[in-house]
């Protein structure tokens, strides 16, 4: 009797100790475990990249994107002092300052760096989906640049001075608009390998399909801005 309740006693210890090294085994340097790693691995085979017609496809004209700042939008404000005390909530969005790498604020002159926190996320979603893609298309890894985000009143009488397109009923009034340049991408590793801008904007271009697709938002290609001009809806 006793033969067997160390044999058992035996096979007990042996299975506590095959667990406690399957656990380890399943753990990445700082404990991550490796199915989160496998979540992130890049196909082995590269996805293709699609070279959609952007002017076809982004023809969203300023009265639709209009129709989306009534809900989510602020009151359009006269000066920049008012942007603390807006209607609404606006978040910081940066001057030149990265967030997780997903997207980059170029030197903005005509127009200061807040959105409604819709408008940012969708932002931050754009950049995190071009990352992704790029990844998963065997592509080095860049950033979209922001290049307009909020005006004011003052904003546009100044812009006006240079560029006959500015509206006094500019979307961009209202914290819900950003425009990311399409003919410019800022680079994570200065050396490597680099990615045609062709190639880049064809993945920009697909992301934002995807995110007009699932009603995120409303899209005008420019051409003369060199941007896709994009409202939040949501």
């Amino acid at each position: 009797m006793n033969s067997k309740k160390n044999r058992l006693l035996l096979l007990s210890i042996l299975a506590l100790a095959f667990l406690l090294v399957s656990c380890g085994d399943d753990k990445e340097k700082g404990g991550e475990p490796l199915v989160a790693a496998k979540e992130r691995v890049v196909p082995e085979k590269p996805n293709k990249i699609l070279y959609l017609n952007a002017n076809r496809i982004f023809r969203d004209d300023n009265d639709t994107h209009l129709s989306a700042v009534n809900k989510i939008g602020i009151k359009p404000l006269a000066s920049r002092e008012g942007i603390k005390k807006a209607s609404r909530e606006l978040v910081p969005v940066g001057g030149a300052m990265r967030f997780n790498e997903s997207y980059v604020v170029d030197r903005l002159v005509h127009s200061s760096p807040f959105l409604v926190p819709e408008a940012a996320k969708l932002l931050q979603d754009i950049g995190t989906a071009f990352h992704d893609s790029l990844r998963n298309k065997h592509l080095p890894q860049y950033s979209i640049i922001v290049t307009s985000v909020l005006r004011t009143d003052a904003d546009i009488k100044k812009l006006s001075r240079t560029n006959v397109n500015a509206s006094k009923r500019s979307v961009h009034c209202y914290g819900t608009t950003f425009d990311i340049t399409y003919t410019r991408f800022a680079k994570h590793d200065d050396e490597g390998r680099n990615a045609r801008d062709v190639d880049l904007k064809a993945v920009l271009t697909e992301v934002l399909r995807d995110l007009r697709a699932q009603e995120r938002c409303y899209v005008k290609y420019e051409v003369k801005q060199a941007c896709f001009h994009i409202t939040t809806r949501q």
